[in-house]
């Protein structure tokens, strides 16, 4: 395990070397960052983070991202998603996965009392509509370790909830 600053990514090029294979689950909000910090974590510091570990010799790399994710989207959230899938696609290699979960449901050591509102009712709607609206976070782990075990054909590869479901029962 390698503690980098994120601020001073270029200068922990060697933390990213020799890997084969990447995954990446950063990110933040923007009630914790601000709208800048959320831009600068979830798009500058992953796409950086790509281009690190490609140059270091990864060869496939695992990104999550978001449901909706869209470069051209009026929200923020979504149009910074979209540019950062972009961004890493472009970085070049051999294979890149990018899984789009719907809302993840796990237990946070912060208070985030609206997204524990929506866990909640997501919770329950999950036990009617296990693939629809929301993902464990546990069944995306999984899912992200098995595309790697199981890459298939093509250079990206697009993972949407219901496939995440899917390859997550392993």
């Amino acid at each position: 395990q390698a503690v980098v600053d994120f601020e001073r990514l270029g200068e922990h090029a060697a933390a990213f070397q020799g890997h084969d294979v990447g995954f990446c689950c950063l990110g933040t909000t923007r009630a914790k960052a601000g709208a800048d910090g959320f831009v600068r974590v979830d798009r500058d510091y992953v796409a950086q983070a790509a281009e690190l570990a490609r140059a270091g010799g990864c060869k496939h790399f695992v990104l999550q991202s978001s449901r909706g994710a869209n470069a051209q989207s009026r929200f923020l959230y979504l149009r910074v998603k979209g540019e950062v899938e972009n961004l890493v696609q472009a970085v070049g290699f051999d294979h890149c996965t990018i899984l789009r979960p719907a809302v993840l449901l796990c237990k946070r050591q912060e208070s985030r009392p609206m997204e524990w509102i929506a866990q909640q009712f997501l919770g329950v709607m999950a036990r009617v509509f296990p693939t629809a609206y929301s993902v464990p976070v546990e069944t995306v782990a999984r899912a992200m370790v098995a595309c790697v075990l199981q890459p298939g054909e093509g250079k990206v590869k697009v993972l949407e909830n219901g496939a995440i479901h899917e390859l997550g029962k392993a």
